[in-house]
């Protein structure tokens, strides 16, 4: 039998008080709803296009199987979220099985009884209108427009006020401060921020260890030869001119000098540990170590746990055109990594390191000489470097230099307080420290977009604007040595954040290569990240020649990774990059190469890619700051739990179907609780704030306790584009002494049934109050 069925999409009451109906949350924070001052001008509020209007559903009559039945199939096609052209609801269209997938019954309120005729009339009624609503805002597949539910005048303004001209100026102001010391430039930052109108701006000092280069260089002999090289194969007796040579180095590294053999590990991965480990002892061996593939921490501690007593960090050739460069990188996975009483209790002789082993990155032509293969890493194709099967290994002496002391690492903090919802943060984060110092510091580009996206947005709150909720600019510094200031920061705010901070937008390095514009953005935030790259695309011909955004959720280094991975706050990052062109590429952002001074003249002259940038962040703080309701996208979180378990092959029908489920729930909050919470007319401020925290902490599910070393908290994360997979199931699958699969699937089923049981907690509170026993 075939139903027509009119749905009004009316804004459904709620009974909060009802105690079956409220919402878990995760960090034990009751929702009050009766003390609320909300103090909403529903006149300043923009409609958005075809948000009022009623949906129409001619559907098949049918019996809908239980999400969680044993028997139905989950339905994993995979549908990538960052890739839809179209608005907020509309990707609840794209999946064909959408209306007659769900378990969950249509509230009582919304049930319609009458007569056929009266069916037919209102059916009759809602194709007229739809017809009208379909002339009205009709578009063309070439040019998809978007409307952001933000105050179009004042981003208007706000986009319009950025300029490269603006930003190159800022650029040359920061450029002048390379010299100073860090205090000098947070208190340059402090008052800048403070002219442009912040008033409230802070500046908090921590007290950290600090690794550093030591007074000697590392060095590395070849005792076969009794030659000694510096990391960037110079000889250790002929004078070497270059900067950058003494920043060749790991910090928080064992320090000290070993004698062993170089083993050729290749990438170091679980597969390649075992294909070492069949042929030699490896027993405080040297590893030859390649960046990529998997987090360098990870990797390291691999090496560590199988008995490797040192390591040679090196970029292939094959993998980037970089690799004859020294680099360095750190060690440490974040924060303080030691406290002041450690000095005093730990003697004098104590080495303040964050592993066992003498780690020493080196550049591809040393590597060419220890493994006695100087042909490789070159031609086309590229031949990756490897060590000849009969090559001999070297015997070489590792020495690390590395000094560690106590400083004091400041970070600037602005707040831009909001208006309706002041108690609900939105993170802008960039840094003024570099791993290279003088003219060779890459920290101010970052810090000249956001200082431009301040000036702009003041500029509209002079004017009398504020945004709905509170903007906090951060200027981080220790980012290089592991996000040190973001973390010790986020750290003493941790409760705090936990329960107000709504999302992390960074600004860590916005053009890095003259590549494509690209997006790390969590689940949450994909589909935003995709509207605004599509509204700022350049040079794009409408003649089908524009790529699709370019959106991810991959572990990347710098300060987002705090709020993204220890507290699951949503975060976007916008970028100029080059994308790698092979799955090993992944990761060798980890390392630090001294920017070249030809390629910071040429990269963007005109500084067009980084108005880009400014403008693209700009419209995601403010979408952030302003939407009434988040622009986030719970059936996005649950389609990437679905793309994740699609093809691994430790997946179970138990997991597969509280993924489904999770999807079902998740299309039906999507559509009958965020639907008309956007509708001016229908919307309530206290029942959208619960709304928005539900979605808030629905990432927070999927936070896990002790990953593996180098792994996010935060599973949704990924390790590399090609294939998406649970890091967890991956490393319970190729490390078995880390944890049993069984152990790791838990952690997985647990997290998706959280967020699961959160979703219809959120349905449970909007449920229609004549559904609430009285």
């Amino acid at each position: 039998m075939t139903v027509c069925q009119v749905t009004d999409m009316a804004y459904r009451k709620v009974r909060a008080g009802h105690g079956s109906h409220r919402v878990r949350d995760l960090e034990n924070e009751e929702l009050h709803t009766a003390s609320l001052e909300l103090e909403w001008d529903m006149e300043k509020e923009l409609e958005e296009p075809g948000l009022d209007r009623f949906q129409l559903e001619c559907m098949e009559h049918q019996p809908v199987s239980s999400s969680s039945g044993g028997g139905m199939d989950p339905d994993l096609e995979p549908i990538q979220p960052s890739v839809s052209p179209h608005g907020r609801f509309e990707r609840l269209q794209e999946d064909p099985n959408y209306v007659s997938r769900f378990s969950r019954s249509v509230p009582k309120g919304q049930r319609r009884n009458g007569t056929c005729l009266a069916k037919y009339l209102l059916a009759g009624v809602g194709v007229f209108a739809l017809g009208l609503l379909i002339g009205r805002y009709a578009f063309s597949k070439e040019q998809v427009k978007v409307e952001p539910s933000a105050d179009t005048d004042v981003l208007e303004k706000i986009v319009q006020g950025i300029t490269a001209e603006k930003i190159q100026a800022l650029q040359r102001d920061f450029d002048s401060l390379s010299d100073l010391t860090e205090e000098s430039k947070v208190r340059y930052i402090a008052q800048r921020w403070e002219e442009l109108g912040l008033k409230d701006v802070q500046v908090t000092n921590h007290t950290a260890l600090l690794s550093y280069p030591g007074p000697a260089l590392s060095t590395i002999t070849d005792l076969s030869s009794n030659q000694c090289y510096l990391p960037s194969g110079v000889r250790c007796d002929q004078p070497f001119t270059s900067t950058t040579e003494p920043f060749a180095f790991a910090a928080y590294s064992a320090v000290g000098n070993l004698v062993a053999e170089v083993v050729d590990i290749q990438y170091g991965n679980p597969g390649d540990l075992r294909r070492v480990q069949a042929s030699a002892n490896v027993t405080n061996k040297i590893a030859l170590l390649k960046l990529g593939q998997s987090p360098l921490l990870y990797k390291l501690s691999l090496l560590a746990e199988v008995g490797f007593g040192g390591c040679l960090l090196y970029v292939d050739p094959c993998d980037a055109p970089f690799g004859n460069k020294t680099f360095g990188v750190t060690l440490n996975p974040g924060g303080n990594p030691f406290f002041r009483e450690d000095a005093s209790t730990a003697g004098r002789d104590s080495r303040h390191n964050l592993t066992s082993l003498l780690v020493q990155p080196i550049s591809a032509s040393l590597v060419k000489m220890l493994l006695s293969a100087p042909a490789m890493g070159q031609g086309r194709p590229c031949v990756p470097m490897a060590m000849p099967s009969a090559s001999a290994r070297k015997l070489i002496n590792l020495t690390i230099e590395n000094q560690a002391s106590f400083k004091t690492v400041h970070n600037v903090i602005g707040y831009l307080k909001g208006k309706t919802n002041p108690d609900r943060y939105v993170l802008v984060g960039s840094r003024h420290g570099s791993w290279y110092k003088g003219a060779l510091a890459d920290w101010g580009k970052g810090s000249a977009v956001m200082t431009q996206i301040i000036a702009s947005i003041t500029a509209q709150t002079r004017a009398g604007w504020q945004p709905d909720r509170t903007i906090v600019f951060c200027s981080w510094g220790g980012t290089s040595l592991g996000n040190i200031g973001s973390f010790e920061w986020g750290k003493e705010n941790a409760v705090v954040l936990q329960s107000r901070a709504v999302a992390y937008v960074s600004l860590h390095n916005p053009v890095r290569a003259s590549g494509s514009l690209q997006a790390i953005a969590s689940p949450s935030l994909q589909q935003l990240a995709a509207e605004t790259q599509k509204r700022h695309s350049m040079s794009c011909s409408r003649g089908g020649g524009c790529p699709g955004p370019n959106v991810s959720s991959l572990q990347t280094p710098g300060d987002s990774s705090f709020f993204s991975s220890q507290l699951a706050v949503p975060t976007v990052e916008f970028t100029y990059s080059e994308f790698p062109k092979t799955e090993r590429a992944f990761f060798l952002t980890e390392a630090f190469f001294p920017p070249e001074s030809l390629l910071r003249e040429t990269l963007d002259p005109a500084f067009k890619l980084h108005e880009t940038i400014a403008k693209i962040t700009a419209e995601a703080i403010l979408r952030l700051a302003t939407d009434p309701v988040l622009p986030f996208y719970p059936l996005d979180i649950a389609l990437d739990v679905q793309n994740k378990l699609k093809d691994d092959p430790l997946s179970r029908p138990d997991l597969l179907n509280v993924a489904a489920s999770l999807r079902d729930n998740s299309a039906f909050f999507q559509s009958e609780v965020m639907r008309p919470a956007n509708d001016p007319k229908e919307r309530d401020p206290a029942h959208v704030r619960m709304l928005n925290d539900v979605l808030r902490d629905l990432e927070k599910s999927f936070l896990i306790p002790n990953p593996p070393l180098g792994f996010y908290r935060n599973i949704l994360y990924c390790l590399s584009r090609q294939t998406p997979r649970f890091s967890i199931l991956k490393d319970a699958l190729e490390v078995p002494w880390h944890s049993s699969i069984n152990q790791s699937l838990t952690l997985v089923t647990s997290a998706i049934s959280s967020a699961d049981k959160l979703v219809e907690s959120g349905l449970n509170l909007f449920e229609n109050e004549n559904d609430i026993p009285q």
